[in-house]
């Protein structure tokens, strides 16, 4: 049977992430309301723009309910923006995170779209570098002492997991490489046995 993952589609880049899974043979289910979250294997939280997701997460009463799914132990996954709610509640009063994850994040940390960039990432399970894409990126500037780094570009930290959740700053979507897509539904197989 096909896992099927949920991509939270309020707002920002979930198109990606959808067409991604399915080259991979996955279900995917685009997330809007409480109803959708249910019998999930995973969970994706893409990137696009974290205020206006949390507004549009509070509209649609979906703060409580995806909450209520991490601590149910299924797998969820933050890209960009939904590294930012997943992590620490930061410094902008108008994000409010899910605090999921003991990482702190910075909103916007390497400067505007015109500095984004693309860089070689060491990821821990793959043998060769990812080519990961930092768009307006956000940075880890801390991590918690049960949280693991996955990933890191030069000395930077850029993908980090602890228990179910899993963060990445950059777009491992927008590439055409599956590697990482594939962990994650490897990781969801292993979760729901």
């Amino acid at each position: 049977m096909r896992l099927r993952i949920g991509i939270l589609a309020l707002q920002g880049d979930f198109v990606p992430h959808a067409m991604m899974l399915k080259r991979l043979n996955a279900e995917s289910r685009l997330v809007r309301k409480a109803s959708d979250l249910i019998d999930l294997d995973g969970l994706i939280l893409p990137g696009g723009e974290s205020t206006t997701m949390t507004r549009l997460i509070e509209f649609a009463s979906l703060h409580q309910p995806i909450l209520t799914l991490i601590a149910s132990g299924i797998p969820v996954w933050g890209t960009c923006a939904g590294t930012i709610l997943l992590g620490k509640q930061g410094t902008d009063p108008r994000v409010r995170s899910l605090e999921a994850i003991d990482i702190e994040v910075a909103r916007n940390a390497y400067g505007r779209q015109s500095e984004s960039f693309h860089a070689d990432v060491i990821i821990r399970e793959l043998e060769t570098p990812f080519e990961g894409i930092f768009i307006r990126a956000p940075k880890i500037v801390s991590i918690g002492d049960s949280v693991q780094v996955k990933g890191k570009f030069n000395d930077e930290i850029v993908f980090v997991e602890q228990n179910n959740v899993w963060a990445s700053t950059f777009h491992p979507e927008l590439t055409s490489d599956v590697r990482i897509h594939q962990l994650f539904l490897k990781f969801c197989e292993e979760k729901k046995r």
